[in-house]
């Protein structure tokens, strides 16, 4: 074919409506299939290369071409479809010689090599002659042309030449069809800019002119468009009255920093707003720079963080702030004086008068708290508890009268008040810690805590000041604490096991289980020595499930060893209202297979007023499993007969208080006459603690009391030396039995 109609080819694809319209795929199709008739050829495909790295516009790199997808082929019948052909690993060197050379032809001794990758595909399809032609846009390779025989063909230059401009008319198009992509993505980008409720912005910085911004702003500021849009910067009302800040900016923006932040502005009526920004830097291909600056109105975001903040930091009930934002002030302090504030008998109080009166009692000592706080340029003042309240003070004057300062606040905060037409009067307790004598030894709350118990207990005021007696007081409970660390883990403690006796039948019908702590170095310790400790750690949880599981464990022995007794189990107010005693119990019960009504838990009726309608619900289940719940020190608490007969009880403890001279005490024997005729009323069983003599048991006796604990029968023993008093005992009735029967 001559040259007059290569040229008529090529016009047939330049003037290709499919080419005009950037149409790639139809393009390669008329192409493949001009090509197979002016060269007689057996296959003509076009291959569109892909960097894995570049999904848009050209690739960057030809060394990371991963993917050669077929666009078009034109073959003759013997085939249907190349979708499968070629698909192997390319070398890298096949890349480099169509970047250098343009072309790869097969029967060129210097290409050998290369086509030696398809040397199976050209012998399975019979391939002799092959001529592969890049398609390359700006020096970048996008396809391949490629031209193969089945029959031996003589390519010369002219023909060649023809070929490489198909390929280039294959690049116009594909170039003509990134443009329109290109053109068509700025618009579709510019029309969601439009449409965005964000301020968008376009600044130069080295002009620091703002060449673009969206209607969002005028809509956010109330600034009409054309009074920014190119525009200075400087103008905005972020640098208007600093312009140091913007330099600022830009200095950032030239180190290739992101610039973001909130900012509160006011918009041409006045009104103030939070806004939210977020400035980028970016380098045009001609080497301009800009920033791209993205913003929204953000103070419904801002308000609602401060209200949260505001909400996290205070007391929603009495307007001071909370624990939370007390205690880092408190840690933070090295010097002035920590006043600590509770409210004796608030829980009876709150029971009684209902939570409403509760409310507003500390509601008024808040605003009494606050009114000191103020006076006394105090540096916080919080509630940190249900009724207690913490100020933290400046370090004082020399010539300040501490005592006399703390009794004035004390006086002030016990004053009568009334609430809801009733006079209350509060009776608050306030320990006071100087901080500079315990920084950097103890925590200065848990000095307080501890002089607060102190506090409470004092006969007439109830404030105290942290002293040395106090702080020996602390060293030995923060030993204790450490021990008892290693107590849990090291399996120190034991338990000891006090009878308890029928008073009708003469006979041992159950035991209390006490625990015991063998400390390394101190010895046997008693419960008072730590379990008040370990119930303000928290460590009383897991010891009172040692304790469960223990009892449990020995009650199965002994019915498995038929010892008809009761196990009684002091529960902790801690461990009572943790929530997972019920699973424990139901746990012990069912892996131990206790015995129904054998099993009875013991708690004091002022803990158990603690949470009156938990407690109740939690006891009413745990008599569904066939546990008991006994009511232990009963007659010294505060319980009210109106909650108290809403529980499943099955025993009242008498306090050993009211034992102890009942033989001496008119007003006792009183007591514990009414204790028991109100137990035989409610057909309630009733133990006696701490009988020691006689006459205390006979007194007891006559008086129809069901059950005694006490000395006069035995101390709290081990295991092993209860299961022989219990045996000695019985041998002991069984012999005085047959003794009476040989006399009668």
């Amino acid at each position: 074919m001559n040259r007059k109609e290569q040229q008529h080819l090529l016009e047939l694809i330049v003037n290709s409506s499919a080419k005009q319209q950037g149409d790639f795929k139809k393009t390669a199709e008329l192409v493949c299939q001009q090509l197979r008739e002016y060269f007689a050829a057996s296959f003509v495909s076009v291959w569109s290369l892909r960097n894995k790295n570049d999904s848009n516009g050209f690739a960057d790199d030809d060394d990371f071409i991963c993917e050669h997808t077929l666009v078009a082929s034109k073959v003759n019948d013997k085939l249907s479809h190349l979708s499968h052909l070629r698909q192997m690993t390319i070398d890298p060197q096949y890349f480099n010689e169509l970047r250098s050379h343009r072309y790869i032809l097969s029967t060129d001794s210097t290409h050998i090599n290369l086509v030696q990758t398809f040397s199976e595909y050209y012998q399975h399809h019979n391939i002799a002659t092959s001529i592969d032609i890049a398609i390359r846009i700006n020096g970048h390779i996008e396809g391949i042309l490629s031209v193969e025989s089945c029959e031996e063909a003589r390519w010369i230059k002219s023909d060649i030449q023809f070929a490489i401009q198909c390929a280039d008319q294959l690049a116009l198009t594909l170039s003509t069809r990134y443009t329109y992509d290109r053109n068509e993505q700025v618009y579709m980008l510019r029309n969601a800019t439009e449409q965005s409720e964000h301020v968008v912005m376009l600044v130069n910085t080295d002009s620091r002119i703002i060449e673009y911004v969206n209607s969002a702003h005028e809509k956010m500021t109330g600034l009409p468009r054309s009074s920014v849009e190119h525009h200075s910067a400087s103008n905005l009302d972020v640098f208007r009255h600093t312009p140091q800040l913007l330099d600022q900016v830009i200095n950032k923006l030239r180190n290739s920093e992101i610039v973001k932040g909130d900012l509160k502005l006011a918009r041409i009526d006045g009104s103030e707003y939070w806004i939210n920004y977020h400035v980028t830097p970016f380098v045009t291909e001609q080497g301009k720079h800009y920033a791209l600056v993205s913003s929204y109105d953000n103070s419904a975001e801002y308000l609602h963080k401060a209200e949260l903040e505001r909400l996290a930091w205070h007391c929603s009930l009495t307007g001071l702030h909370n624990r939370s934002h007390f205690t880092p002030i408190l840690d933070s302090a090295t010097e002035g004086t920590l006043i600590l504030i509770d409210l004796l008998g608030f829980k009876r109080f709150n029971d009684t008068h209902g939570h409403e009166q509760g409310d507003a009692l500390l509601i008024e000592t808040a605003r009494r708290l606050q009114y000191f706080a103020e006076t006394s340029n105090a540096i916080d003042v919080a509630r940190i508890g249900s009724d207690e309240f913490a100020v933290l003070l400046p370090p004082m004057l020399p010539d300040t009268d501490v005592e006399q300062m703390i009794s004035q606040l004390y006086m002030n905060l016990a004053a009568s008040s009334v609430i809801y037409r009733e006079k209350v009067e509060p009776r608050p307790a306030i320990a006071v810690v100087d901080i500079k004598s315990v920084v950097g030894l103890f925590n200065p709350l848990s000095c307080a805590d501890i002089t607060l118990q102190v506090a409470k207990k004092n006969n007439d005021i109830h404030y105290q000041f942290f002293n040395e007696a106090l702080l020996e007081a602390f060293n030995t409970k923060a030993e204790i604490e450490h021990d008892l660390h290693h107590a849990i883990r090291g399996r120190e403690f034991e338990l000891y096991y006090q009878p308890l006796m029928d008073l009708q039948n003469n006979q041992y019908i159950g035991a209390e289980a006490l625990i015991r702590w063998h400390h390394p170095k101190k010895g046997v310790l008693y419960p008072g020595a730590f379990i008040e400790i370990a119930e303000q750690t928290g460590m009383i949880n897991q010891i009172g499930e040692w304790v469960l599981e223990t009892a449990c464990k020995q009650l199965n022995l002994w019915q498995h060893k038929d010892v008809n007794i009761a196990m009684h189990v002091n529960v902790a107010a801690r461990q009572f209202f943790s929530g997972n005693l019920y699973e424990q119990v139901w746990r012990f019960v069912t892996r131990y297979r206790i015995k129904p009504k054998t099993l009875i838990l013991e708690i004091t009726e002022t803990e158990l007023m603690g949470d009156i309608r938990y407690a109740i619900k939690l006891c009413h289940e745990l008599a569904e499993l066939g546990v008991g719940l006994a009511i232990d020190d009963f007659g010294t608490g505060y319980s009210s007969m109106k909650y108290l007969k809403q529980f499943p009880i099955s025993k009242l403890k008498i306090d050993r208080s009211f034992i102890m001279d009942i033989c001496s005490s008119h007003e006792s024997r009183e007591i514990v006459s009414a204790i028991i005729a109100m137990a035989k009323a409610l057909n309630i069983s009733l133990t006696a603690e701490g009988v020691e003599t006689k006459e205390q048991e006979a007194f007891l006796t006559l008086n129809a009391c069901d059950h005694a604990q006490g000395f006069l029968y035995s101390p709290a023993i081990r295991v092993n030396d209860f299961a022989l008093f219990i045996n000695a005992h019985e041998m002991k009735r069984h012999q005085q039995a047959l003794s009476e029967q040989h006399v009668g």
